[in-house]
C-alpha cells in the first residue's frame, strides 16, 4: 500500500492507497513542534484505530510548501514503516512541463493538483485550491503548467479583519441570503463570502479569457465545498485531488 502525504500550512492530509483506490484519508494540523516521535505514534494510532496496517505499508510519497517540518518527517518514514519517502521536488518526474520562469519557485502542492486535475479532465483546466492560501493554477490543452494566481485564504482573511479592528468579532463563514445585511456578523459574513465567490468568478474569468476560452474548473482544498455553489465558474469539487495526483506522480516515478 501507498501513504500519501500532502503537508499544507494549516493541515497536513494522508491517504492510504491499494493500487489506485483510496482506502481511508484524515486530516490533522501541521505542527511544526512534533517530534519523529510524535508524528509517527499519531499516524500508527490513526491506522489503527481505522483498521489499516501499517505493516502493508510499502512506499511513500510527500508534498510539502513547509520545509522546516521535512526532516522530521523523513526520520518519522524511516524510523515507524523502515522506508525513505519519494519528496515532490526536483528531479521527480511530474508529467508536466512547468511554464513558470523558476520552476522551483513553484508550490509542490500546486503542481501535484495540476497533475491529478489534467490527468482526470484534460486541458485547458484550471484548479482552485482553497488552503492557506487560495491558488488558481492553470495548464493547457497540451498538458503545459503555465502558472497561476496566489491570493490570501479565506482563513487568514477573515482572521486579520478580526485583529486589526476594534469591535468585529470572529464569525462563522457561512451563506447569506442576503448581501444588504442587518447585523454586524451577517453582514460580516456576506462580506467574506460573497466576496471570495466574486473573486473566483473574476479571476476564472480572466484566466479563460487568457487561455483562449472555456476551460474546465476543479476546486479542492477544505472550503471548496462552502464556495463552489455559489459560484458561476466551478465546475466540479474533487476533495482528493491532491491525494490523486500524490498517487500518479509516484506510479510515474517508481
Amino acid at each position: 500500500m501507498l501513504l500519501v502525504i500532502d503537508v499544507g500550512n494549516t493541515n497536513i492530509v494522508l491517504g492510504v492507497f491499494r493500487e489506485k483506490k483510496l482506502l481511508d484519508h484524515w486530516r490533522v494540523s501541521t505542527n511544526r513542534l512534533r517530534t519523529t516521535d510524535e508524528y509517527g505514534v499519531l499516524i500508527r494510532n490513526l491506522f489503527y484505530l481505522n483498521g489499516v496496517n501499517s505493516e502493508e505499508i510499502d512506499a511513500i510519497i510527500i508534498s510539502s510548501v513547509v520545509p522546516p517540518i521535512m526532516p522530521t518527517l523523513e526520520r518519522m518514514c524511516q524510523r515507524y514503516f523502515g522506508l525513505i519517502p519519494l519528496v515532490i521536488g526536483p528531479g521527480v518526474k511530474t508529467g508536466m512541463d512547468i511554464k513558470y520562469d523558476n520552476p522551483r519557485e513553484v508550490g509542490a502542492d500546486r503542481i501535484v493538483n495540476a497533475v491529478a486535475a489534467y490527468g482526470k479532465y484534460g486541458g485547458p483546466v484550471i484548479i482552485i485550491d482553497f488552503g492557506t492560501a487560495t491558488t488558481f493554477c492553470a495548464v493547457d490543452k497540451k498538458g503545459n503548467y503555465l502558472g497561476g494566481s496566489i491570493c490570501p485564504g479565506i482563513g487568514i482573511s477573515t482572521e486579520a479583519l478580526v485583529q486589526r479592528t476594534a469591535k468585529l468579532p470572529r464569525i462563522e463563514l457561512r451563506r447569506t441570503k442576503h448581501v444588504i445585511c442587518r447585523n454586524t456578523v451577517e453582514s460580516m459574513q456576506a462580506g467574506v463570502y460573497y466576496g471570495f465567490v466574486g473573486q473566483v468568478d473574476g479571476l476564472v474569468a480572466r484566466m479563460r479569457k487568457e487561455l483562449g476560452g472555456m476551460a474546465k474548473v476543479v476546486a479542492t482544498g477544505g472550503l471548496a465545498v462552502v464556495i463552489s455553489p455559489a459560484t458561476k465558474s466551478i465546475d466540479v469539487v474533487e476533495p482528493m485531488l491532491t491525494l490523486e495526483g500524490l498517487r500518479i506522480i509516484y506510479e510515474r516515478n517508481c
